[in-house]
């Protein structure tokens, strides 16, 4: 099983769920906002003021749990979708999940998630 874990912009969330949507097997995702930030384009010397130290962007935090042949679907399908071709469009990170139980019945393994 597999955790995959993407930081996009918040206006792709739609079209990335539409994605999701269409990927047999899939079954579900989970949509967080959040506020961060990543490289800047300034130089590393200069001393940060505090306007880039508070300089937050709002992102969404997608997290997708699938079996492990899903995976490179999961990750194509929403780097396509969160794509625009501008600074910022995110990023993907792929994690092993080393179990899954659902609460209701006590299941565990590939058939919880």
């Amino acid at each position: 099983m597999k955790k995959i874990e993407a930081y996009v912009r918040e206006e792709r969330v739609e079209a990335i769920a539409q994605a999701m949507r269409g990927i047999e097997g899939l079954t579900g995702m989970s949509v967080l906002h959040a506020e961060g930030f990543g490289r800047r384009q300034e130089a590393s010397e200069v001393t940060p003021t505090p306007e880039m130290i508070h300089d937050f962007r709002s992102v969404a935090r997608i997290e997708v749990f699938c079996r492990d042949g899903l995976t490179e679907r999961v990750v194509t399908a929403l780097q396509q979708a969160a794509h625009t071709g501008l600074r910022h469009d995110g990023k993907v990170y792929v994690l092993p999940v080393e179990q899954a139980v659902r609460v209701s019945s006590g299941e565990r393994g590939e058939g919880a998630v």
